[in-house]
């Protein structure tokens, strides 16, 4: 009886530990997976997005003298630690018929390039801002002559151009007529891009960047459609993106310009 007894006793504690270990189970399972969980989060934190500069970049403001005069912002290239250095590139931001060059300020995209070690440069257009209207630009040539007036003025010998929307007006016609001014030009859903034949498109040879907002179905899809016949673009389409991508998507399209100017020579 007592060896029956004990075989009972010991079947019942067997039973018992496959019972606790089948409920336990699961969890330990969990448990030897958290690890890799872990891993997976600290993967992806590995590689966070751009952020814009914590180093202090100074914004100066100036006014051209001319008809009409020009207001504008700039920012110098500065190093890791602030101090003021040789510019790699020189950029000149224009802008859209809603802004300014307040707009560049605002968003970055100033400082940005100055921690880079680009000098930013961008322009009230006449009319806007700080800049007054004038009689005298009517024509593409009154316009081209601008630009090229507010370049010299400032030392730019050659620049990267970016061109929003409506100053596809004053960017257009500097690119067919004054290439030599140029060393890149980021195009931001312009106007103007239907004014022009295939050849005289692909007779430029500046390096583009062709930007838009997938949700621009309008001016944003037919300047693509114009600009791709330039034989040296590249296009950053930011997705979930309208008119003034740049606005909806600033660290993708801060991350396109960084990158394009990278590969300027």
């Amino acid at each position: 009886m007592n060896f029956l007894r004990n075989r009972l006793v010991v079947l019942g504690l067997v039973l018992l530990a496959t019972l606790l270990l089948y409920l336990l189970l699961p969890s330990i399972r969990q448990g030897s997976m958290e690890p890799s969980l872990d891993a997976q989060r600290m993967g992806l934190m590995a590689t966070p997005p751009p952020q814009l500069p914590t180093i202090n970049v100074t914004i100066r403001t100036g006014q051209l003298p001319g008809d009409p005069p020009l207001f504008f912002r700039e920012a110098l290239p500065v190093d890791g630690a602030g101090r003021q250095i040789l510019p790699r590139l020189q950029v000149v931001l224009l802008h859209g018929q809603a802004f300014t060059s307040k707009t560049w300020e605002e968003l970055g995209t100033m400082a940005l390039l100055a921690a880079n070690g680009y000098q930013a440069l961008a322009m009230d257009l006449p009319g806007y801002g700080k800049s007054p209207d004038s009689e005298a630009l009517k024509t593409d040539q009154n316009r081209v002559d601008l630009l090229s007036r507010f370049m010299e003025s400032l030392g730019v010998r050659t620049a990267v151009l970016v061109s929003p929307s409506m100053s596809g007006h004053y960017s257009i016609p500097f690119l067919m007529k004054n290439t030599a001014q140029l060393q890149g030009f980021i195009p931001i859903a312009p106007v103007g891009t239907r004014s022009y034949t295939a050849q005289q498109y692909q007779n430029i040879q500046i390096p583009t960047l062709i930007v838009f907002g997938a949700l621009d179905t309008n001016l944003g899809a037919q300047s693509h459609k114009n600009l791709i016949q330039l034989p040296h673009h590249s296009v950053l389409k930011l997705e979930g993106a309208r008119h003034a991508c740049y606005m909806d998507k600033p660290r993708e399209f801060h991350q396109g310009l960084i990158d394009f100017l990278g590969k300027l020579k």
